[in-house]
C-alpha cells in the first residue's frame, strides 16, 4: 500500500506538469477521510492589538432631559458646521480686503506731515518765540530720534502690548467693553480699546483725503474721520492691520508721534515740545514726556497752557505706569516726581495774545490765517512792555475796582514811529482768538479828541496864549434845532487861554474853536492823523461826538510826538517762509506824510503836558519825567480815555463796559489815567528820563480872572445869535 501511494502520486504531479503549458485546469482537493480526535493543543496567547480599548459608551439617559440634551448636542453640530465655513469665507474677505489696503499705502515717509494748512509762528523784535498760530508743526520725529522719555511715556499710555500685538488688541477692546457698560455707556462710547496702530490708522482718516467738494469744512471732515461706528472700526482694523503689514512698529510709531494733536495748535511730538517747552523732542525729560503724552487723552482740557496743574498730575500718574511697566527706575521715577515738568517762559505767559490776533488779522490771509506753508512773522512787539501793560491792568482791577465789576479795559502801547510794543484787548489778558477791545471795539472818543481841534487851531497860526470866552453859547443846527453845549462842572470860566481851555477840558471852547477855524478842517487834521472811522458832521465833533478805536487814537496821538507827521500802526516788520532767509514782504505802516508843523506839534505837546501836570490828568503824572496827554469821557460816561505819551513811549487806555452801560463815578481823569501811569512806570523802568520835544511857552502877562460862579443857563439869549458874524469869530478867538 506504501509503494502505490507513492506510485500514484508521482503520476499525479507528471498529469500537472503536462498542462502546464495549456489551458490551467481548477485545482480541486482530494476528499480526504476526516482524522480522528486529538487532544487539544494548548492556545498560543494572542499578540496584544494596537488599537486602544473603545470605551464604553454611557448609557444613554432616557426621557425628557435625554431628549433635550439630543437636541442640544444637534444645534452643536449644525453651528459648528456653518461657523467653521462663515469663519472661513470671512478670513478670506479680510485677507483679500487687507491685501488692497495694503496695495494702497504709501512709504511712512510720505504720512509723518498730515496738515492741510501751514504754521505761523510770531516773533518779538529780539527774534524770540513768542505765539504760535495755525496748525503749528516743528518737523519730522522718528521713534528712534524722539527722547526715549517721550516715546516710552506713549507706548506706556496708549498701548503698553504694542510691539507684542498684531495691530489689534481683543483684549484690549473686550476690556473697553466692559468699562463701558460699568459706567452706563454704551459699548463703543467711551474708551475704545484702540491700539497705536488704529489710532493711527484714524488719524490718516483710513486714507481718505480731505475733499472741499465733499466736506463744506475741515472741521467736519476731522469729525467723519473721529467718528466711531461698527462699521467703521471695522474698517479701521482692516486699515490697521494692513499697515502692520506694510511697515515696521517703529514707522507707526513714528506717524502717529508725528500727527497726534498735542493742544495748543500744535500738531506733532517736535512741535509740542517747542511749543511747551521751549526744546525740542529729542531733548525732552522724563516728566516732561509724560506731559506730552498725557496731553494725548484729551489735548485741549489737559493741555499744560490751560491748566499746569491738571497736566502735572496727569503726568504723575503716567510716571508710575512707567515705572510698572520697566521703562524709569525707581532712582528716575523719584527725580521726575521731584521736578514736574513746566512750560517755558513764552508758554508760560502766552504774551501777545492780542497783539498776535491783531497781526494775523492785518497779514494777508494766504500768508497768515489760509497758510499752507510754515510762515515766519517777526513783530514789534516787545514783551518787557507786554508784561508791563498786563501787570498793570491786574493791578488796578485787584486793587480799585469792585468786585463783580464787569467793566473793561483795554491798553496800546507805542513807539512815536507807530510801531505797537504791547496790546491788551481787555481784562483776560491770557487769551487767544478773544474780542479785542484795542482794535475791535468803536467807541465814541470824548473830550480826548480835542487836541486835534488845537492842533487845527496852532496850524492856522494861533498860540497857546490866544484866548476864547467861555460862556453861554448856542448854536442853531438845521434840521435839529438849537444847540447848546455846556462845560463838565455845568459853568462857565469867562475868558481863558486855549492852553486853560485844553488843560480843564471845557467843552464851549472847544466848540468855538472848531467853528472859527472851520469843522471840516478839524475833521480832515484828524483824518490825516490815522482816524479812519466815519467823523461827526455836526458841531458836537469837537466834543468827540465821533467813534474810533483805542488803536486808532493812539496812533493819531503818536503823530503828535514825533512832530506833525501821521502814522499808521504797525506791528509786523517781516515774513518770510520757514528755512528761507529773504523775507517775502516787510513793514506795513510806520511814518507818513506832515499834518500839521513842527512848531505847531511842540506847542501842542506843551498844552498837553499842562492837562498832565495841572488840569484833567494829574493822576497820570509820572515820578521822574515828562509826561503829556489827555482825559476824555463821553455823555453820561460810558467811556472813559486817557491817551498820553512821554519822549519814548506813546499809551492809550479805554475803560468801560461792552453792553455801553453808564460807568459809576469814572472819569477819563480817574481809572484810566490810573491804568496809564502804572502801565508806563512800568514801562520806563530802566529807560533814563528824557525831555518832552515840547516848545517853550511863556505865560502871559495878564492875570486870568476866575471862574464865574453862576450856573449856566440851558439856553443862549437870543441876542448872541443877532451879532454880526464877524464879531462872532473875534469873540470866538479871543481878540478886542
Amino acid at each position: 500500500m506504501p509503494g502505490y501511494k507513492a506510485e500514484k502520486s508521482k503520476s499525479r504531479g507528471r498529469a500537472e506538469m503536462s498542462n502546464s503549458g495549456g489551458k490551467k485546469t481548477r485545482l480541486v482537493a482530494d476528499k480526504r477521510s476526516r482524522p480522528a480526535k486529538k487532544t487539544a493543543a494548548p492556545k498560543r496567547a494572542k499578540t496584544p492589538s494596537r488599537r486602544r480599548p473603545r470605551k464604553p459608551r454611557p448609557p444613554r439617559r432616557g426621557g425628557i432631559s435625554g431628549f433635550f440634551l439630543a437636541i442640544l448636542r444637534w444645534i452643536w453640530r449644525v453651528i459648528w458646521g456653518i461657523g467653521w465655513r462663515v469663519g472661513f469665507i470671512v478670513a478670506m474677505i479680510i485677507g483679500l480686503a487687507t491685501a488692497y489696503v495694503y496695495s494702497t499705502l504709501p512709504e511712512a515717509t510720505a504720512l509723518l506731515d498730515g496738515r492741510s494748512k501751514g504754521s505761523v509762528t510770531l516773533m518779538d523784535r529780539e527774534g524770540d518765540v513768542f505765539a504760535w498760530r495755525g496748525d503749528q508743526f516743528g518737523g519730522a520725529v522718528t521713534a528712534d530720534t524722539v527722547s526715549r522719555h517721550l516715546r516710552n511715556a506713549v507706548v506706556a499710555t496708549e498701548d503698553k502690548r504694542f510691539y507684542r500685538h498684531f495691530g489689534i488688541s481683543p483684549r484690549g477692546v473686550a476690556s473697553a467693553i466692559r468699562i463701558n457698560l460699568r459706567e452706563g455707556r454704551g459699548p463703543l462710547q467711551g474708551h475704545g480699546g484702540s491700539t497705536i496702530t488704529q489710532q493711527t490708522a484714524k488719524l490718516l482718516c483710513l486714507g481718505v483725503e480731505y475733499d472741499k467738494d465733499q466736506w463744506k469744512s475741515e472741521r467736519d471732515y476731522v469729525q467723519d474721520c473721529r467718528r466711531t461706528t461698527i462699521l467703521r472700526k471695522a474698517k479701521e482694523a482692516i486699515f490697521a492691520l494692513a499697515m502692520e503689514a506694510k511697515y515696521s512698529k517703529d514707522q507707526i510709531l513714528s506717524i502717529y508721534l508725528n500727527r497726534a494733536y498735542f493742544g495748543g495748535g500744535a500738531y506733532g511730538a517736535e512741535a509740542a515740545a517747542e511749543r511747551f517747552f521751549g526744546k525740542s523732542a529729542t531733548a525732552v525729560d522724563a516728566s516732561e514726556g509724560a506731559m506730552l503724552a498725557g496731553v494725548l487723552t484729551a489735548p485741549t482740557r489737559l493741555a499744560p497752557t490751560n491748566d499746569l496743574k491738571r497736566s502735572q498730575d496727569r503726568a504723575a500718574t503716567i510716571l508710575r505706569l512707567m515705572y510698572d511697566q520697566g521703562y524709569l527706575t525707581s532712582d528716575e521715577l523719584r527725580a521726575a516726581q521731584a521736578n514736574p515738568a513746566t512750560l517755558s517762559e513764552a508758554a508760560q505767559r502766552q504774551a501777545g495774545g492780542y497783539f498776535a490776533d491783531w497781526v494775523m488779522d492785518s497779514g494777508p490771509d494766504f500768508f497768515t490765517r489760509d497758510t499752507t506753508e510754515d510762515v515766519i512773522l517777526r513783530t514789534t512787539l516787545d514783551q518787557r512792555i507786554q508784561r508791563a501793560a498786563e501787570e498793570a491792568m491786574d493791578f488796578i482791577f485787584e486793587n480799585k475796582v469792585r468786585d463783580g465789576s464787569k467793566a473793561q479795559a483795554a491798553i496800546v502801547v507805542m513807539s512815536a514811529d507807530g510801531a505797537v510794543r504791547a496790546m491788551v484787548g481787555g481784562r483776560e489778558t491770557k487769551v487767544s482768538g478773544a474780542f479785542n477791545r484795542a482794535t475791535q471795539a468803536k467807541r465814541q472818543t470824548g473830550s480826548s479828541f480835542k487836541p486835534f481841534v488845537y492842533a487845527t487851531a496852532l496850524e492856522l497860526g494861533h498860540s497857546p496864549n490866544d484866548t476864547v470866552v467861555d460862556e453861554a453859547y448856542c448854536l442853531n443846527i438845521p434840521g435839529s434845532g438849537e444847540w447848546c453845549p455846556s462845560n463838565y462842572d455845568r459853568r462857565f470860566h469867562g475868558r481863558v487861554t486855549l492852553t486853560q481851555a485844553l488843560q480843564e477840558s471845557y467843552n464851549i471852547p472847544a466848540v468855538k474853536v472848531s467853528e472859527s477855524v472851520g469843522r471840516d478842517l478839524v475833521r480832515k487834521v484828524a483824518s490825516d492823523f490815522g482816524i479812519e472811522s466815519d467823523l461827526a458832521a455836526g458841531p458836537a465833533l469837537a466834543l468827540g461826538a465821533s467813534e474810533s478805536s483805542l488803536l486808532e487814537m493812539t496812533g493819531a496821538y503818536a503823530g503828535i510826538l514825533n512832530g506833525g507827521s501821521s502814522v499808521t500802526p504797525y506791528g509786523l516788520i517781516d515774513l518770510r517762509l520757514l528755512g528761507e532767509n529773504e523775507p517775502l514782504m516787510g513793514t506795513t505802516g510806520g511814518i507818513g506824510e506832515r499834518v500839521i508843523n513842527e512848531k505847531a506839534a511842540r506847542e501842542l505837546i506843551y498844552m498837553m503836558n499842562k492837562v498832565v501836570t495841572s488840569g484833567t490828568g494829574q493822576r497820570a503824572a509820572l515820578p521822574d519825567r515828562e509826561a503829556a496827554g489827555k482825559t476824555g469821557t463821553t455823555q453820561a460816561a460810558r467811556d472813559a480815555w486817557f491817551l498820553g505819551f512821554t519822549a519814548d513811549y506813546v499809551a492809550g487806555v479805554w475803560m468801560g463796559y461792552d453792553d455801553n452801560t453808564p460807568l459809576t463815578g469814572v472819569t477819563g481823569g480817574g481809572l484810566p489815567a490810573e491804568i496809564w501811569r502804572e502801565t508806563m512806570i512800568r514801562v520806563h523802568e530802566g529807560v533814563p528820563p528824557t525831555p518832552l520835544p515840547m516848545a517853550k511857552v511863556e505865560p502871559p502877562r495878564q492875570a486870568q480872572p476866575q471862574p464865574q460862579p453862576q450856573q449856566q443857563p440851558r439856553r443862549q439869549p437870543q441876542r448872541q445869535r443877532d451879532r454880526p458874524i464877524e464879531n462872532i469869530l473875534r469873540q470866538l478867538l479871543g481878540i478886542d
